[in-house]
């Protein structure tokens, strides 16, 4: 982590040594609200998560309302719960954690995600001329997040406490690489600072899950389950710009 955002200060520091009325620096505290999908019918979403992005952005213009957009920031509590519909008789997940029992579980029972992701985005930023002291903007981009720590509960089963936080780190793949879009506006406070505020979309291209260990047991016939799980997250912006 530490080297991580030792590399970022120092590309922030040459962009400004190098380009100074060119590049942008600023900073965002943004609620989200995400969620898990799979490809499987059995496994369907079961509610969201709240979460927050808190991060550094810089924004390096190579026209006047166009710029390469970057940083690097934490999404803190994205993930989302995932419910095994009642077809199903048992369920083998999470068997890399330490959770007391057999990590056997009936159909019926939730399973929550809450990951939390450090995320360094690659966009276009595409801005308007200046109307008054507005402009507006659109953003898409990719983003590529590195997994720092996942927790998980379980739910609707009476052996296990649903309050109790798990590691669930060997089960959650250590990269996220996802697309998205976003718009907006600025409004000018100053001749070098501006507020901003939006609605961006992420939709992950990566399996989430590792589905190592992991089984499922339908009619009485067991299989192996590698259904992909994806995170999805829309995002109010919030921030400042320098």
């Amino acid at each position: 982590m530490k080297n991580i955002l030792a590399i970022f200060g120092l590309m922030l520091l040459t962009w400004s040594v190098q380009a100074q009325n060119d590049v942008r620096f600023g900073f965002q505290l943004s609620p989200s609200i995400s969620w898990l999908t799979t490809d499987e019918i059995k496994i369907n979403p079961n509610g969201p998560n709240l979460g927050l992005q808190l991060g550094m952005i810089g924004e390096y213009y190579f026209q006047e309302n166009y710029s390469l957009a970057t940083g690097i920031g934490f999404h803190f509590n994205a993930g989302g719960k995932l419910f095994y519909e009642e077809s199903v008789d048992t369920v083998s997940i999470w068997g890399g954690a330490e959770i007391p029992g057999d990590n056997v579980y009936e159909g019926g029972t939730d399973f929550k995600y809450s990951i939390q992701y450090v995320e360094i985005p690659i966009g276009l930023k595409l801005r308007t001329k200046e109307f008054g002291y507005v402009r507006y903007y659109v953003e898409p981009r990719i983003a590529l997040g590195f997994r720092t720590q996942a927790k998980g509960n379980i739910l609707n089963d009476a052996d296990v406490d649903s309050q109790e936080d798990y590691n669930i780190q060997s089960a959650v793949n250590p990269i996220n690489l996802s697309w998205g879009i976003g718009g907006g506006l600025e409004y000018t406070v100053s001749s070098n600072t501006a507020i901003f505020g939006g609605l961006s979309f992420q939709n992950g291209f990566t399996d989430v899950s590792k589905d190592k260990n992991t089984s499922i047991v339908v009619n009485g016939r067991q299989s192996e389950e590698d259904s992909k799980a994806k995170l999805i997250s829309i995002t109010l912006r919030l921030g400042i710009m320098f």
